[in-house]
């Protein structure tokens, strides 16, 4: 299986520096990235490492969940699933991911509801990013189904 890299220049302080944040192995991309930013409220078109990891979430989950649907016997139709990844301050310092909340949002064909919210759940507790933030306290799954 293929490795993926990603890498960031940073240049500066922690509070006063910024750094740019390269999708290396694809290309597809590259982000500015800035300490401020990512404790405000408003991101103003920089990325954070939790935005990141939202998508690599929301990502994650979103093939983990076709596969399980399917694997229930169901064909998946369209499908939107959001992470909101919530940083606050560690107790010991720093910070610290204290939440992520998944919501899935979608149709499926040959399963109900049941087998939807079922298979939602599986791959909440398979896909590889998941595993990867098993620390993270709160993990919540809110599923839609509509038909």
């Amino acid at each position: 299986m293929p490795t993926r890299t990603a890498r960031t220049a940073w240049n500066g302080t922690l509070q006063e520096g910024s750094g740019r944040v390269e999708l290396a192995s694809s290309g597809a991309g590259a982000f500015d990235v800035s300490f401020p930013r990512r404790t405000a409220d408003e991101a103003e078109g920089v990325t954070s490492p939790e935005e990141l990891i939202a998508a690599a979430h929301s990502s994650c989950f979103s093939m983990a969940f076709a596969g399980e649907v399917a694997n229930a016997g169901g064909t998946p139709g369209r499908t939107d699933v959001r992470a909101d990844v919530t940083v606050r301050p560690a107790a010991g310092g720093g910070l610290e991911i204290s939440k992520i909340a998944l919501t899935v949002v979608g149709e499926a064909t040959g399963i109900d509801a049941d087998a939807y919210r079922a298979a939602a759940e599986a791959a909440k507790a398979g896909c590889p990013v998941s595993k990867a933030l098993a620390g993270v306290s709160e993990v919540t799954l809110d599923v839609t189904f509509n038909g």
